[in-house]
């Protein structure tokens, strides 16, 4: 119920549409992120995941993630504090209301990134977000990508790869996103990426220009 009703507190907001961006981890998704953000300040808002993982090296509570213990999470989202959550590698995952009101009502573009199981809970809202799909050139070089990170044991590393390999299949159902980026050069999957969100971009500019 909680759901349907913040749907359509979200809808009835003359803010800009949501941007959901989805993607296995080790796909890019963090550097097209912060390039865009760069490139569009003042344009976009990051919605501020909770999770229950604990911070990687250079993370920042509330600027990456808010870091919970699972207690405080479940209680959260027993409350309907949560649009979405999902539990990913062992760790619980999910978006507050409060973080996409936050970015919404500076009329800012807002940015949910998030996994597979937040996608399909977005997809039982209105929320009526864009959807971008972020992906590997390939497993292998997934692979070696997370490798190169040198930040999780070798039974989270595999559970990470398994998880990407679903995520990929679920990506090319028919009608789940709306734009699938294959981030195998990082300039022309930025490209893309501005190319998909150039009408709310612009629609953003203008509001901000005249007010």
């Amino acid at each position: 119920m909680y759901v349907r009703y913040f749907s359509r507190l979200l809808s009835a907001m003359a803010g800009p549409r949501p941007v959901v961006l989805s993607g296995p981890s080790g796909a890019g998704k963090s550097t097209l992120l912060k390039k865009l953000m760069k490139e569009y300040d003042g344009v976009f808002g990051f919605s501020v995941s909770h999770t229950t993982r604990n911070p990687r090296p250079g993370e920042e509570n509330g600027r990456d993630y808010h870091y919970v213990t699972r207690d405080v999470m479940q209680a959260g989202i027993d409350n309907g504090d949560f649009i979405e959550s999902a539990v990913f590698s062992g760790n619980m995952y999910g978006t507050s209301k409060a973080a996409v009101q936050d970015v919404q009502a500076k009329n800012l573009i807002c940015i949910l990134d998030i996994e597979m199981q937040g996608v399909r809970n977005i997809k039982r809202t209105d929320l009526n977000p864009i959807y971008i799909s972020i992906q590997p050139p390939s497993m292998a070089v997934l692979e070696k990508r997370l490798r190169d990170r040198k930040t999780e044991s070798e039974e989270n590393l595999m559970k990470r790869l398994h998880a990407a390999k679903a995520a990929i299949e679920f990506s090319k159902e028919p009608g789940q996103f709306d734009v699938l980026i294959v981030n195998d050069n990082l300039e022309d999957a930025y490209g893309q990426l501005k190319n998909a969100l150039l009408e709310e971009i612009n629609k953003v500019k203008k509001v901000n220009t005249s007010s």
